[in-house]
């Protein structure tokens, strides 16, 4: 992902790849000098940091930047409401930090798309579909797309019928449940990428929304408008929805 994002960032004409960090890396990519760690690199020479590594490293690279008024843009997943809280307060100034469990512009709007559809349905299921190499689950995407859908029915004074499943033959077949009458369930195959399904259920009638990313290239359009969008927008942003 991340050489897809640096390629992304030195194709787009008024953007500049300034530095990359990555401690196995020597030499450069695309013109931009390799660094072992984000602390190598004056503040100075970089406006934004983007970083779609590990949590424990997205922390050190947030708190980089708002120790020296940068910007952050975080692919990463995993930040408990409190570190998110202590974050919030912690910026100063113009500092702006985006984190987003997912930079597909399609998976943004599928996630509109529920929200709107979520009032007039009983019940709804969440699948994520993922590569065998994710090491979590269900999806931060799909936690996110849960939370949408339970906020917009409970808004909309949506009453959840019984679950009508009593007894599971084997435990966990009715998938991980959210609460509120919502259940997600995560598929981990080689050659997939990142999907998801979201169905909805009414008496007599279905509606199925489905976002596909075929190739990780179709989260560098998101970086990209990230990027742009951060450095005019202080404080912690969470989620590209409200970028667009």
């Amino acid at each position: 992902m991340g050489q897809i994002v640096a390629r992304a960032i030195a194709e787009t004409s008024d953007l500049e790849l300034s530095a990359l960090v990555d401690v196995s890396q020597p030499g450069q990519l695309f013109g931009a000098q390799y660094h072992a760690a984000l602390g190598d690199i004056a503040a100075n020479d970089i406006d934004v940091v983007v970083d779609f590594s590990t949590l424990e490293t997205a922390r050190e690279s947030i708190l980089w930047c708002i120790r020296n008024q940068r910007h952050a843009v975080v692919g990463t997943t995993g930040f408990t409401p409190r570190e998110l809280e202590e974050m919030e307060a912690g910026i100063k100034g113009s500092s702006g930090v985006v984190i987003a469990a997912n930079f597909a512009v399609g998976a943004v709007l599928l996630q509109r798309f529920a929200k709107l559809a979520a009032p007039f349905f009983t019940r709804v299921e969440l699948i994520e579909y993922h590569h065998d190499q994710k090491v979590d689950a269900p999806s931060g995407t799909a936690l996110e797309t849960a939370r949408v859908i339970r906020e917009a029915r409970a808004e909309a004074g949506v009453v959840t019928p019984p679950e009508p499943t009593t007894h599971e033959v084997l435990p966990g077949s009715r998938g991980a449940d959210y609460g509120d009458g919502i259940n997600i369930h995560a598929v981990r195959l080689p050659g997939l990428v990142a999907h998801q399904e979201v169905l909805f259920g009414r008496e007599g009638e279905g509606l199925t929304v489905r976002h596909d990313a075929f190739d990780r290239s179709s989260f560098a359009a998101g970086v990209v408008l990230a990027v742009r969008k951060v450095q005019s927008k202080p404080g912690l942003t969470i989620g590209l929805d409200p970028l667009l």
